[in-house]
């Protein structure tokens, strides 16, 4: 079990560093907060070069059509994936599970699942041999993880021996620590210049 003082420790460090993190009771409540941020936002508009320039009347049309709304959620739990399509459905958001390759723009939300959480850096932890899972938590612009409660530890050292068990095997494992960022361009610190604009972790309750 994971002590109050992590989950708070988590949740302070993590908004330092500009993440959302929201407690949530359930997988259901999980999928609601997520659709309910999808249907909030401005849907991604992927920019046609040349519509700047003079155009007809059904070109300009196709430059300002904003893309359909899409939540990409890769490995999810079946009875989590059931409830999340049924709110897509009723919410006239499209969901897919794959081909984000072959579609690295116009990715409203990615929704993956943490396997660990580090407290003191605010920083969770997403693993998995999928492309997909890799994909969901980098192209779209707002990057969702539900991370369990239980999977929170104090710091990268009490993490130590899972990091030696997934190293046996061939993945990917990621440290996300708030939203992408850079400071490359004259030191302006910019967001979302090779990543996701926004990090929300949500903090599945221990049941």
């Amino acid at each position: 079990m994971t002590t109050p003082n992590l989950v708070e420790l988590l949740t302070q460090k993590a908004s330092l560093v500009s993440a959302v993190v929201r407690p949530v009771a359930s997988m259901d409540e999980a999928m609601a907060y997520v659709t309910d941020v999808c249907v909030g936002k401005e849907a991604c508009q992927i920019l046609a070069s040349g519509c700047d320039a003079p155009l007809s009347g059904t070109a300009e049309a196709l430059c300002e059509t904003k893309q359909e709304k899409i939540i990409c959620a890769p490995q999810m739990p079946a009875e989590a994936m059931e409830t999340l399509s049924g709110l897509c459905a009723e919410k006239g958001i499209s969901l897919i599970t794959s081909g984000m390759r072959s579609r690295l723009g116009g990715i409203d939300i990615g929704l993956t699942m943490a396997v660990a959480g580090i407290a003191e850096t605010g920083t969770v932890v997403v693993r998995s041999m999928s492309e997909e899972v890799r994909l969901a938590s980098m192209v779209a612009e707002i990057h969702i993880a539900v991370l369990p409660a239980s999977s929170i530890v104090a710091d990268s050292y009490a993490l130590e021996p899972k990091l030696v068990e997934w190293m046996a095997q061939p993945d990917y494992t990621a440290f996300v620590t708030g939203p992408s960022r850079t400071a490359d361009i004259e030191r302006v610190l910019a967001l979302g210049v090779h990543g996701p604009l926004e990090l929300h972790i949500l903090i599945l309750e221990d049941k």
